[in-house]
C-alpha cells in the first residue's frame, strides 16, 4: 500500500520537474541560438540529451530517476559556473542562468527527497 503524497512533496516535485524541463531546453537553447560556439559546436546541444531522458521517470517520480537527476544537475552547474567566468558577453549570461537554474533544480530535488522521508 502507498502513501497518498503531501502537499509539500507535490510542491517540491512541480519544481523539480520544472526545472528540469526549463534546464533541459535551456541547454538546447543555449548551444543552437542563443550562444552557440562560433566554430561549429551546435553538437553540444546533445548535452540536454540525459536530462530528456530522465523527464518521464522523474515525472513518475521513480526513485531511480531523480537518484541519476541528483548525480548529473551538479556537472551541469559546474558547466554553466566555468562558462559565465570564461566567456563573455550573452555567452556568459547564459551560462550564469544556466548554472542558477540547474542549482535550483537541485536544491528542490533535495527537499523533494526530504519532504518523502519525513513523510
Amino acid at each position: 500500500m502507498t502513501r497518498e503524497p503531501t502537499a509539500e512533496e507535490r510542491r517540491f516535485a512541480r519544481a523539480t520537474l520544472s526545472g528540469l524541463l526549463a534546464l533541459a531546453a535551456l541547454c538546447v537553447l543555449w548551444e543552437t541560438m542563443l550562444a552557440p560556439l562560433p566554430s561549429g559546436g551546435g553538437w553540444l546541444a546533445l548535452k540536454a540529451l540525459p536530462l530528456a531522458l530522465l523527464v518521464p521517470g522523474v515525472a513518475r517520480g521513480a526513485v531511480r530517476s531523480r537518484q541519476w537527476l541528483a548525480l548529473l544537475l551538479p556537472w551541469y552547474a559546474a558547466e554553466g559556473i566555468v562558462r559565465a567566468m570564461s566567456e563573455g558577453g550573452r555567452h556568459a549570461l547564459v551560462a550564469a542562468c544556466a548554472a542558477a537554474l540547474a542549482i535550483a533544480t537541485f536544491a528542490c530535488l533535495l527537499a523533494w527527497f526530504r519532504q518523502e522521508r519525513a513523510g
